[in-house]
């Protein structure tokens, strides 16, 4: 007999204090994870040993089943009360995840991110962290005004509303399980400044910004699943509406940082050229850089990817030129 307790997309508030105060207590015994690539995690859980979990790393962290009695009394207590477990005969499962990065710690979808809803964290979130971070260190001047469109989990809006306290953060997503979990994780990082809004792009948020940050979906996904399908041939739909709206909503200095990436086919970058083809219409000044030549290759076996030699990970940067009136 299969028995469902899970995580919904309006969740009671009882249900988001209890995931609050599973990661405070995560946070107080110094839990830790490091979130891999869907084909790390894949390769690493069907090692001998691995089929079911132990620790609250193999739970939280590598999703993997568990019997009673292997997780502390408290954080299954905790996990029920936010109806984030899912038993299946005599195994219980995870419905979420918690990582670390950056000295804090971020609830996300469990292994595998699957579902329609899906709230994707891994190497790309950091990677696209490290980015934002450094702009702001190479700026100078701090933004007063920033947003994180298509947040996911509210990484990159924790982080910048760390770096810059006085800034007015702004997180959007179009996905309620989002949401959800962005406001949880800046409740948990204590950056109460984080404005968790629902807006597709920037379209339900008035006004300009100084920096818009974007991790937007960027592959090429036949089943079309939103956090992980980019749209268009080549999975670069999003991206572009991304640089689009920024093209419309930057302040005079102000920047955009866009980590995307593409399929490469016999040297040529499709996201490069099209970008260029958007950008030599406006007058943003930018730069774009191949941060990884070679990434996600187990896609390269699929159809989608048949046409490419290697999927490359890029950041865009683009600034408005200053008003010097």
């Amino acid at each position: 007999m299969r028995t469902m307790l899970s995580a919904t997309t309006h969740a009671p508030p009882l249900r988001d204090a209890a995931l609050r105060r599973l990661g405070a207590a995560l946070k107080a015994i110094g839990y830790e994870f490091t979130t891999v690539t869907p084909g790390t995690h894949e390769r690493v859980n069907r090692r001998p040993g691995n089929a079911e979990g132990h620790t609250l790393s193999d739970v939280l962290g590598w999703s993997r089943p568990f019997r009673p009695g292997a997780l502390p009394e408290d954080v299954v207590r905790l996990l029920v009360d936010a109806h984030a477990l899912r038993r299946d005969g005599d195994l219980w499962y995870s419905l979420i995840r918690v990582s670390s990065f950056d000295g804090e710690l971020f609830v996300h979808s469990a292994f595998p991110a699957a579902g329609p809803d899906a709230v994707f964290f891994g190497p790309d979130t950091y990677r696209t962290v490290d980015a934002a971070l450094a702009h702001l260190a190479a700026a100078g001047a701090a933004p007063g005004r920033v947003a994180d469109v298509g947040t996911g989990s509210g990484a990159v809006a924790v982080a910048v509303a760390r770096r810059v306290p006085q800034a007015e953060v702004i997180a959007v997503d179009i996905n309620p399980t989002a949401l959800r979990y962005a406001r949880i994780n800046a409740a948990l990082a204590g950056t109460v400044h984080v404005d968790v809004r629902r807006s597709d792009l920037l379209d339900d948020v008035p006004g300009d910004f100084d920096l818009i940050v974007s991790n937007p979906p960027f592959m090429i996904d036949p089943e079309g699943r939103a956090y992980r399908d980019g749209g268009g041939p080549h999975g670069h739909d999003l991206p572009l509406a991304v640089l689009d709206t920024a093209a419309r909503r930057l302040t005079p200095g102000g920047s955009l940082v866009l980590f995307s990436g593409t399929g490469i086919t016999g040297g040529r970058d499709p996201l490069r050229a099209a970008a260029a083809h958007r950008l030599d219409r406006t007058d943003l000044r930018w730069t774009y850089r191949e941060v990884d030549p070679d990434v996600y290759s187990e896609n390269l076996d699929q159809p989608a990817y048949a046409h490419a030699d290697r999927i490359a990970l890029s950041v865009l940067t683009a600034t408005r030129p200053p008003d010097d009136r």
